[in-house]
């Protein structure tokens, strides 16, 4: 069987416009409060683009939340230091950490339902598998006694995104976390 066909022009533009109309509506509104009519309205393409395309609002949630995580995985490992290559591995560690929380933050609900869709679904996801990779290779470098596989899973931990909606239902503004998991980092990692 060959390679997939690569992704028309016209059609990488709808699926651009129609991802950043859902995620201009899904954050103004709530992802359960609105319609695939709404999301193709806004992208200025027909009802059926978006059907064909992505099938459903879940699968429309799932392709916005794997885009928006592609573009994180894409500053991360070419992107400008501190994110990106080039830096010292303890102020990578504090860049991904504060760059995955504004993601959170941005799309908790969808994060919520990725996660829950099953027990455990959010360590069997490919992206936390990456996240946590990530992590360990750069918590090796910065502190080699350590164990850097589970000091990953510690700093991952608290980027959940229950607990995350749940602390920021207690008022805890998104300063106040990322200052916190900073401090965590700076503990475990000293420079």
């Amino acid at each position: 069987m060959g390679e997939p066909r690569p992704e028309r022009a016209d059609a990488r533009r709808n699926r651009l416009r129609v991802l950043e109309a859902a995620d201009r509506l899904f954050t103004e509104h709530g992802v359960k409060n609105v319609s695939l009519d709404a999301i193709a309205a806004e992208a200025g393409v027909g009802k059926g683009t978006v059907f064909r395309r992505f099938g459903d609002r879940a699968g429309l949630a799932v392709a916005l939340l794997d885009e928006r995580e592609q573009e994180l995985q894409a500053k991360m490992l070419n992107g400008p230091p501190p994110l990106g290559p080039g830096a010292p591995p303890v102020l990578r560690v504090e860049a991904f950490l504060e760059a995955y929380l504004e993601l959170l933050d941005r799309h908790v609900e969808l994060f919520m339902d990725s996660e829950n869709a099953s027990d455990g679904a959010r360590y069997r996801i490919g992206s936390y598998h990456l996240w946590h990779r990530h992590l360990a290779h750069l918590i090796e470098a910065a502190r080699s006694g350590l164990d850097a596989d589970y000091t990953a899973h510690v700093l991952l931990a608290p980027l959940a995104a229950d607990l995350h909606n749940a602390l920021r239902g207690q008022g805890f503004d998104l300063e106040r976390l990322k200052a916190g998991l900073t401090a965590v980092a700076k503990a475990l990692l000293p420079t």
